[in-house]
């Protein structure tokens, strides 16, 4: 009886999965065609085995009007791990301290990180690209990675976290010899590992898909990331080489499900721990 009643699950958990891999094996198989197929609409859902030399050319010669593939991966790469590691190691310290310190205005210190969630990046752009022209920070790496390196989501969801721990762990560490960090480091951090994978997971992701503010704060070809790389890849229908787009698109896809599929195992982890 319980057989029967997976049948439904499965058969929309294979849907989903169909609906999103025909996409992309139909990008796979469009990178190896020739573009002026692809133009003129004519897609193979088989990939040609001749044409799967466009990967090498992209990664070595881009395309016309943009860097090399590999140096975009490597700037996309060392964005993406500068936000998620920063946004979480600026989180861990800044709910650490509000959690179990008591100093004035401290209540007041959380409400405004709370507040901040209500400011994306797209309404506070002007002012922080004002702020990073003062600093001389445009065409910069650290122009790219700091101005997004703060969470308060990341910063409220650690604040749970410890809000969990008693105090008198705390107290029994402090009689033990403990210090603050190494509260922090032996006690809290194992406490709150699923967290950080999965908080990783998802910052890197999100670093690693900025788009707006790479495309205000760059105009130095060489600090183009992999995003801004598609869209300067894409010219007019006619002159736009699509097998390399797709290629590059292909290539674009590959760290983030990497990261997901390395830490997944971490995450699992940490919740198995955190249950123990």
């Amino acid at each position: 009886m319980s057989a029967r009643t997976d049948w439904p699950a499965h058969l929309i958990l294979i849907l989903g999965v169909l609906l999103f891999i025909i996409p992309l094996w139909l990008v796979l198989a469009g990178s190896t065609l020739d573009p002026a197929a692809i133009s003129r609409g004519e897609l193979s859902m088989i990939p040609r085995l001749a044409g799967l030399r466009v990967y090498r050319d992209v990664l070595v010669e881009g395309a016309p009007g943009a860097s090399p593939v590999w140096r975009m991966l490597l700037v996309s790469f060392g964005m993406a791990m500068a936000i998620a590691v920063g946004k979480i190691v600026i989180s861990l310290l800044s709910a650490y301290a509000i959690t179990f310190f008591r100093f004035p205005l401290r209540m007041v210190a959380f409400w405004t990180i709370f507040i901040t969630l209500m400011l994306p990046v797209e309404v506070r752009i002007i002012p922080t690209y004002s702020v990073m022209s003062d600093l001389h920070m445009i065409n910069t790496f650290p122009g790219l990675t700091i101005p997004l390196i703060a969470s308060a989501t990341a910063t409220l969801l650690f604040r749970q976290t410890f809000l969990a721990v008693p105090d008198e762990l705390m107290e029994a560490a402090r009689m033990d010899g403990a210090g603050s960090w190494r509260f922090l480091k032996d006690i809290l951090i194992p406490v709150s590992s699923a967290n950080l994978a999965a908080l990783f997971v998802i910052l890197f992701v999100l670093g690693w898909n900025q788009y707006l503010w790479p495309l205000l704060v760059s105009t130095d070809p060489k600090l183009d990331t992999i995003v801004i790389g598609i869209v300067k890849m894409i010219g007019t229908e006619s002159d736009t080489a699509w097998n390399r787009v797709m290629a590059t698109a292909i290539l674009a896809l590959l760290p983030p499900v990497a990261v997901v599929v390395l830490m997944q195992r971490w995450f699992v982890k940490g919740l198995t721990e955190g249950e123990k």
